[in-house]
């Protein structure tokens, strides 16, 4: 039986085995650290497959900063972290299939690279806009001011700096575009093939912003720039300029599979002058379009007012159609005659505009919002809920997953269930928020907050139930009609590998240190953070239902009807193991402790083979 990993992916062999699908001439081995061969890529073969497309010299247009490269291998780095569940600050745990995730977002985002690879439809982000000062992500590869100085060559020879007060502003562009392309890079990774991105960014960093998306997603994938108006009044600003909006950047995976919803409207009936007017209204210049059309009898030509030819708006075939549908009708004013096409009454569809008002949500209104809650001066800057819901009714449908992975004050989930009980939708909302402290001054600190995920989590609770009230009374004869609004969600905090080092390194450990070891599990964590650890390890969602129970005294647990069940007690008889077997679970899970000795497990490899042999087996 293999091991669990627990590690997240390394992205870099993941991108080695597409190169390899498409080019396996270019793929070689080479050995690791520790002697062990692993594939690798022929550089110079590529380039040879490559070699009309290769871009040679300093002359290639790209975007770049000092720690550009840093921030790409950061991204593709695996770590050993996960994530426990907690229970007690979760709302519907055992029904809901929202999650709330608390830890750095960079991270999270490495431990779903398999639960939820190409399963979110939308994201929406609004990170920090870069002020100028250092910001609370400091990432392995956000560089100091010396390190930044080095980075772009302003040493001389002996140390010393060559250029004073110059690097500032391109040390905090560098950190802040380090920052955000890592975590766009494996963004990228969860959307659907149908799936956007919509970026909430300032005058700082749009220019910035816009190059790395054209990067990580492919500038033909650019969508939009929405321009919002965040604000009424001249707050903020200086005395000649009012600063009144912000930009929202979306971009989609595959632009050719994204369909967004317009603007349904119901329309009276109409009808439309056949002739042409206005521009390129002449007969020379559409000659083709110059023709009769006959109706009751009656020739007749586009002439204009004037007396002079004018041009029909459809050719002469498409005339001829129009016609057989019934829908052209002759008009008869001072002895001239006319021809209109007739537009039945029913429902038009217009797209919606890149300019985003201030009717949709200010950032008053984002704040008035908190305020009903009985949240008022908590959180700063708030995002309007209607604005977020506009992105979700443009861009999601039914059971779609909404991901923000700097979530804040969690209007994203707010709007999500509002959303949800406006057209009777099943979104589901993952939140990513780092647990950065609130400064004890202020208010959210004196209201008990003691980080941003608090106010999160405690925004969703009340938004939650006051939505949900609203819809059960509003749906109240119509229960038939309508199922449970999920206002719920599952709390997971980012720590730590459930497993000691001794899992991942055996072959550096001595008996001597096995023998003062009991388990290879640390000591701390619990059957639920076994089993959603090996969830993550397995590429599950995090937010399926899952049931306990005891068989001859021991616990197995069930997840989705069977995607997995595990066992992590020790001395699991053989006769339980038959019973496992028996249910032809997709994966079963074991700790290797779980067994007496070696042939014991052997046989637990034999009697799945036997009973459910498509059952892949693995210990923890």
């Amino acid at each position: 039986m293999d091991k669990m990993k627990f590690e997240s992916p390394n992205l870099t062999d993941k991108n080695i085995e597409k190169l390899a699908a498409l080019f396996p001439n270019c793929i070689t081995e080479t050995a690791d650290e520790n002697g062990k061969l692993k594939k690798a890529v022929n550089f110079e073969m590529l380039r040879a497959m490559l070699s009309e497309d290769i871009a040679e010299g300093d002359e290639a247009y790209e975007f770049t900063w000092v720690g550009k490269k840093a921030a790409i291998a950061e991204a593709n780095k695996p770590i050993r972290k996960t994530l426990r569940p907690c229970k007690e600050e979760s709302v519907n745990w055992d029904t809901t299939e929202n999650l709330y995730i608390e830890g750095d977002n960079l991270e999270v985002l490495k431990l779903l690279q398999e639960s939820y690879l190409n399963k979110v439809k939308m994201i929406y982000i609004d990170p920090p806009y870069n002020t100028g000062n250092d910001f609370i992500y400091r990432d392995e590869f956000v560089m100091s001011k010396q390190e930044y100085t080095e980075g772009i060559g302003q040493l001389d020879e002996e140390g010393n700096q060559l250029f004073r007060n110059t690097e500032t502003n391109g040390r905090f562009h560098s950190d802040w575009c380090s920052m955000i392309y890592s975590r766009l890079m494996l963004a990228r990774n969860l959307l659907t093939d149908d799936g956007v991105i919509f970026i909430s960014i300032d005058d700082n960093e749009v220019e910035n912003l816009k190059k790395i998306c054209d990067e990580v997603f492919g500038a033909d994938n650019f969508i939009c720039n929405f321009v919002w108006k965040s604000k009424l009044g001249k707050v903020g600003t200086t005395s000649t300029i009012s600063a009144v909006h912000e930009y929202i950047l979306c971009y989609s995976k595959n632009i050719t599979n994204v369909s967004f919803k317009m603007i349904e409207k119901l329309s009276e009936g109409r009808k439309e002058n056949l002739r042409q007017w206005g521009v390129a209204d002449r007969r020379e210049d559409r000659p083709s379009m110059f023709y009769p059309i006959i109706i009751n009898d009656i020739q007749v030509y586009p002439i204009k007012e004037d007396g002079s030819e004018g041009r029909w708006r459809v050719g002469e075939e498409m005339s001829k159609q129009l016609l057989s549908a019934g829908v052209l009708e002759l008009e008869e004013k001072n002895g001239k005659y006319n021809i209109y096409r007739k537009f039945p009454a029913g429902v038009s569809l217009t797209p919606y505009d890149t300019l985003l008002l201030d009717n949709i949500g200010t950032t008053a209104k984002g704040a008035a919002m908190l305020s009903e809650l009985g949240l008022g001066k908590i959180f700063d800057f708030s995002k309007p809920v209607n604005l977020i819901k506009h992105f979700s009714l443009l861009a999601t449908t039914g059971n779609d997953i909404i991901l923000d992975f700097f979530s804040g004050s969690a209007t994203t989930a707010h709007a999500v269930m509002q959303l949800n009980a406006d057209d009777g939708g099943h979104r589901k909302f993952i939140m990513v928020q780092l647990p950065e402290e609130t400064d004890e001054n202020s208010e959210s600190y004196k209201a008990g907050y003691t980080n941003i995920c608090e106010i999160g989590k405690e925004r969703i609770r009340r938004a939650g139930a006051k939505i949900l009230s609203e819809y059960e009374s509003a749906h109240s004869t119509l229960n038939s009609q309508h199922s449970t609004l999920d206002t719920g969600f599952r709390v997971f905090k980012l720590d730590d590998t459930n497993m000691e080092d001794v899992y991942y390194t055996p072959a550096e450990t001595d008996q001597q240190m096995l023998a003062n070891l009991e388990n290879n599990i640390k000591p701390d964590r619990t059957d639920l953070d076994l089993l959603f650890g090996c969830l993550l390890d397995w590429g599950l969602p995090l937010s399926m239902p899952y049931k306990s129970e005891q068989i001859e005294s021991v616990t197995v647990h069930t997840y989705n009807d069977g995607d997995l069940i595990a066992c992590f007690d020790k001395s699991i008889p053989e006769s339980v193991i038959k019973t496992i077997a028996k249910r032809k679970p997709l994966r079963a899970v074991f700790r290797d402790d779980s067994f007496a000795d070696s042939p014991s497990k052997i046989n637990v490899g034999e009697i799945f083979k036997m009973l459910s042999p498509d059952t892949r087996v693995r210990v923890i």
